[in-house]
């Protein structure tokens, strides 16, 4: 397991064939952005797109820290030609001490272990965000999350609410979600919640975006921009939150460690650590447990 090296509040994807939005993407202020080869492009454009993402990552634009790539599920002919394509440009250019690969359709830890150890003989470190989309990964979704070099989950919800038959809706998907965030939780990486895919409705993606932390994810993908702001708001915890996590870390200090009293309610060490997680969001404590802390034209 190797944890990121930034937050992952906004999982920000930007389609390889469109690879003069990959600035736009990071000026965005998005925590990863991901060039996608998979479901933001045509069939039609694959090669294209697979030629768009190889010459970033060979360039000096490229930001291994905050960027990863979407390749096509790697058990078929489109994922393969990805990932020899993608190793080739990443050897010895910026992307080979840390080319962090987005994997789709993961049903299981084997296909993890077989893009890592192609990687490897390319002389590439990579580490994979797992896609669990599909009835098969989430069933076997604790083994994906503690496989060697993952560093997120990303619950596919759009492309597993197909697949069951239920509604793309939050209580349908409950379930599946809150196994994802177990199974991270488990393995000690995050979780990152699916793309909230109308654009227009800002009240909805903050919504979505609000129970996604109530329930345990990092962080939420976005398909534009404009989703970004709206979505580290909803992760961010409120001036009321954290001037009580606050009063809670000053007051067990002031205690010794010892179980106390805070306003009437008992505060014992689940307490103190949750409060240290939300100075932790809100960047203001460096010992926390967690991570640290104009519209433009669609990238979708």
């Amino acid at each position: 397991m190797t944890a990121p090296v930034r937050p992952l509040r906004s999982f920000l994807f930007v389609p390889a064939t469109r690879p003069e939005r990959y600035a736009k993407a990071l000026a965005s202020g998005a925590d990863l952005v991901c060039v996608d080869l998979e479901d933001a492009v045509a069939p039609a454009e694959k090669e294209q797109a697979r030629a768009g993402a190889a010459a970033l990552l060979a360039s000096d634009a490229w930001e291994p820290a905050r960027s990863s790539v979407r390749v096509n599920p790697p058990g078929g002919p489109l994922g393969r030609d990805d990932l020899s394509a993608l190793l080739e440009a990443a050897r010895g250019g910026p992307a080979a001490g840390r080319l962090l690969l987005s994997v789709p359709k993961v049903d299981g830890p084997e296909v993890l272990a077989d893009v890592r150890r192609r990687a490897a003989e390319a002389g590439v470190r990579a580490e994979r965000v797992a896609l669990v989309e599909t009835a098969a990964g989430l069933r076997d979704v604790e083994r994906i999350a503690g496989a060697d070099g993952v560093a997120a989950l990303f619950f596919g919800g759009l492309d597993l609410a197909l697949e069951l038959g239920c509604a793309p809706e939050w209580e349908p998907l409950l379930y599946a979600r809150s196994r994802v965030v177990h199974a991270a939780a488990l393995a000690g990486v995050p979780a990152i919640d699916v793309p909230f895919v109308d654009v227009a409705d800002a009240d909805g993606l903050a919504a979505e975006a609000r129970g996604a932390c109530r329930l345990g994810f990092a962080g939420k993908g976005a398909i534009h921009p404009a989703q970004v702001e709206p979505i580290h708001a909803a992760f961010a915890p409120d001036p009321a939150e954290v001037e009580r996590a606050r009063n809670v870390l000053r007051e067990h200090e002031r205690h010794g460690g010892s179980v106390f009293l805070l306003d009437g309610r008992m505060v014992d060490r689940p307490v103190v650590e949750a409060a240290r997680r939300v100075l932790a969001r809100a960047g203001a404590w460096s010992g926390a447990v967690g991570p640290a802390p104009t519209r433009e034209e669609s990238p979708a």
